[in-house]
C-alpha cells in the first residue's frame, strides 16, 4: 500500500482518454453526464484493511470537448511491516510518533499495530480537439493524507493517422510531494530510541528526559519533499477488425526523499540475536524505464484483453508482469470476466532483511520487503450487467497472494528458526455502479 500517488498511472489514463475510450459519450445527443462509481474493500490476513469509495464524472459539452473528474476517498487501518526481523524472544518497539510502545511475540513479525489513514484524492481532466486528427489533454491531481500531500499536473497529445487505425501519444506529468511524518524525519541509520515503560520509581522522570533526548537526536527535521517526472510514448494500432494492440514506453525520474521514515532495520549477532535498531536509508534519485504491449481481441462471445509489462530502474528493481482477462458474454446484457495476474521482480541493490554486527555500515540499506524479491498473483472474477433503465452494475471478488523470497542472504543462528519471509494474503472485493 504505497502512499506516494502513482503518477505514470494517471498519465496513463490521460493517454488512454486521448485514444478514444471518452469518444463513445460524444454520440450521446442528450449531452448527459456520466457517472462511475465504485465501493472497494481490500484486507490483507492480520495486517491492513483498506475501504476505498470512488466517484467519478464524464461529460462531452460538444465536438469532443471532453471532462472528467474523480474523488477518491481510502480509509486504511491495521499493522504494517516495520522492516524489523523476527525473533525467538519477544520484542518492544516504540510508536514511530514516538509517544508508546508495543511489543511483538517471540517468532512474529514486527508489525506496528497502529497503522491507520484517510487519504482524499480529487483528479481533474479536460480533452478537446487541436488540429485535424490531433487532439490535446491536461489534468491536475491533488492527494492529502494526515503525513502526505501530493499534487501533479499532466499533459499529452494524440495524434491518428493510418486512417484513423494508428494513433501516436506522448505525455507528460510533474507531481511535488511532500512527507510530513508523525514524529519527524529521522536521521539516516541512527538508532531507534526505546520507550521506557512507566512505573512509579524515582527514576521515571529521569528515564523520560533522557529517552526525550535520544529520540530528539534521531531526528533531522519536520518534513520532506519529492518531484516526480513522468514521460510516456504511446502507439496503438487496430491490426484488423478484431484485435487492437497497444505500446508504451515510461521513463520517470524521481529527486528527493525517497526513504520510508517509518521503516527500521535490525542489527543481529553471529546468534542472529538483534543487538540494534537503525532507521533505512535510500537513495535520493530513482530513473525508472517500462515497456508496456497489450493486445485485445474481439471473439465471438467477448473480448480477450492480455497485456505484459517489463520495468527496470538503478535501484536495480527489475521486474515483469502478465495481467489478463476474458470478458465472456452470458446474455446481450450480462457477462463474467475471470481475471489473472502474475507479477515478478528481484530485489534492490541495497535491500537487507538485516545487518550484521560489526560489519561497516552501507551508504544505503532497506529491509522493506517491498524492495525485495517476490512474486505475486492475483486470480478473481468479475460479474456485470445492464440494468432494464440503461444503467450498469457489476462485482468483482479477487484474491491475492503475494510471496517474498531470499535473494541470497545467509541467515545466522536463530535466524534459521523464524520467517524472514511470510507471505502476505490478502482479498479484494468491489461493487461498481455507472449511471
Amino acid at each position: 500500500m504505497n502512499k506516494p500517488i502513482n503518477i505514470s498511472s494517471a498519465l496513463a489514463a490521460a493517454t488512454c482518454a486521448l485514444l478514444g475510450a471518452p469518444n463513445a459519450n460524444a454520440a450521446d445527443t442528450d449531452e448527459l453526464w456520466k457517472f462511475d462509481t465504485a465501493l472497494m474493500y481490500y484486507g490483507e490476513v492480520d495486517r491492513v484493511t483498506a475501504v476505498e469509495a470512488i466517484i467519478g464524472a464524464t461529460k462531452d459539452f460538444g465536438d469532443e470537448h471532453i471532462f472528467s473528474g474523480k474523488v477518491t476517498i481510502d480509509g486504511l487501518t491495521g499493522a504494517s511491516a516495520t522492516g524489523a526481523v523476527a525473533q525467538p524472544v519477544a520484542q518492544t518497539f516504540t510508536r514511530p510518533s514516538g509517544d508508546g510502545n508495543y511489543v511483538t511475540g517471540a517468532g512474529e513479525t514486527p508489525l506496528d499495530d497502529t497503522f491507520h489513514d484517510t487519504r482524499v484524492q480529487l483528479t481533474a481532466q479536460w480533452t478537446q480537439p487541436i488540429a485535424e486528427n490531433m487532439r490535446a489533454s491536461v489534468g491536475v491531481n491533488f492527494s492529502n493524507e494526515y503525513d502526505y500531500m501530493s499534487f501533479a499536473v499532466n499533459g499529452s497529445v494524440a495524434y491518428d493517422l493510418n486512417q484513423k487505425n494508428t494513433t501516436l501519444s506522448l505525455g507528460l506529468s510533474y507531481a511535488f510531494d511532500t512527507i510530513k511524518p508523525e514524529g519527524g524525519i529521522p536521521l539516516a541509520f541512527s538508532s531507534v530510541a526505546i520507550k521506557p515503560y512507566s512505573d512509579d520509581s524515582e527514576n521515571e522522570q529521569e528515564n523520560e528526559d533522557e529517552y526525550e533526548d535520544d529520540f530528539n537526536r534521531t531526528r533531522v527535521d519536520d518534513s520532506d519533499n519529492k518531484n516526480t517526472i513522468d514521460l510516456m510514448l504511446g502507439l496503438t494500432q487496430v491490426i484488423n477488425r478484431r484485435m487492437i494492440m497497444q505500446f508504451n514506453y515510461g521513463l520517470s525520474l524521481v529527486d528527493g526523499y525517497t526513504t520510508d521514515p517509518f521503516k527500521i532495520l535490525s542489527v543481529v549477532n553471529e546468534q542472529g540475536l538483534t543487538q540494534d535498531l537503525l532507521y533505512e536509508n535510500r537513495p535520493d534519485t530513482r530513473t525508472r524505464n517500462s515497456f508496456y504491449w497489450q493486445t485485445k481481441y474481439a471473439l465471438d462471445f467477448g473480448v480477450a484483453d492480455i497485456s505484459y509489462r517489463f520495468a527496470t530502474d538503478d535501484w536495480k528493481i527489475d521486474s515483469h508482469t502478465i495481467d489478463s482477462r476474458l470478458r465472456i458474454n452470458l446474455s446481450d446484457t450480462s457477462y463474467l470476466q475471470p481475471h489473472f495476474r502474475y507479477y515478478q521482480q528481484g530485489a534492490a541493490k541495497f535491500y537487507r532483511p538485516f545487518l550484521m554486527e560489526g560489519d561497516n555500515v552501507p551508504e544505503f540499506a532497506s529491509a522493506d520487503y517491498r524492495l525485495g524479491e517476490m512474486t505475486a498473483y492475483t486470480v478473481g472474477l468479475k460479474y456485470g450487467m445492464e440494468l432494464d433503465n440503461g444503467d450498469e452494475l457489476a462485482f468483482r471478488l479477487e484474491y491475492y497472494q503475494q510471496t517474498p523470497k531470499n535473494a541470497g542472504f545467509n541467515e545466522p543462528g536463530a535466524l534459521q528458526d523464524v520467517d524472514l519471509y511470510p507471505s502476505l494474503k490478502a482479498v479484494i472485493a468491489q461493487v461498481s455502479y455507472r449511471f
